[in-house]
């Protein structure tokens, strides 16, 4: 288990505009949303990280918060040019997105592993590290493989949509353990608590 990695880059995944705002692939931005409010922070468009950015001071850190505006497929050509200019190491980076193989309701933090097929993740992988941090959020799956790209781009029900919500908000409260880099005490606080 990695010690002393404080959090200071924390990326959502997903896709810009409306038309993908609800849906499950967007579950990363989602998280996002809610950290920034949670902080008062504000995002801006930044073309050179082709992303939103924002950003807040937590116990004198600063912590980045980045959503890629790249679409899902392409999110590591917004997050390593921002990791290397900001001098990120991928063990403080956590990188949030929607995971299939997870109930609603529930969400892991998770050191490195494969992309699983996430085309976002796999991005990631070629432009930037593997080793990173990863808030996975689950939305549960289809039930088939041939139906996973329609279901990520469709909403959740209202009822799954609650769950996934409330997973988030402890995500939120385990955080301040994150940022701290105790990740042992973030995993603990989230996992017991879903």
């Amino acid at each position: 288990m990695a010690e002393n990695t404080p959090i200071q880059l924390v990326v959502g995944l997903g896709n810009p505009g409306e038309k993908y705002a609800k849906t499950r692939h967007n579950a990363g931005f989602w998280f996002l949303d809610q950290l920034a409010y949670h902080y008062q922070a504000s995002f801006r468009q930044d073309s050179k990280f082709k992303g939103e950015l924002a950003s807040f001071d937590y116990q004198g850190n600063k912590i980045w918060l980045l959503k890629p505006s790249t679409f899902m497929n392409l999110s590591g050509e917004s997050l390593a040019p921002l990791a290397k200019y900001y001098q990120i190491d991928p063990k403080h980076t956590l990188v949030v997105h929607d995971e299939l193989d997870l109930p609603p309701g529930t969400s892991r933090f998770k050191l490195g592993g494969g992309h699983g097929g996430h085309n976002g993740l796999r991005d990631i992988f070629k432009h930037y590290a593997k080793d990173f941090w990863r808030l996975r959020v689950g939305v549960g799956h289809p039930g088939h493989k041939d139906q996973v790209l329609s279901f990520v781009l469709n909403a959740a029900s209202k009822q799954e949509q609650q769950l996934i919500d409330q997973s988030l908000d402890i995500a939120i409260e385990a955080m301040q353990d994150a940022y701290a880099g105790d990740m042992e005490a973030a995993m603990r606080l989230l996992h017991n608590k879903q």
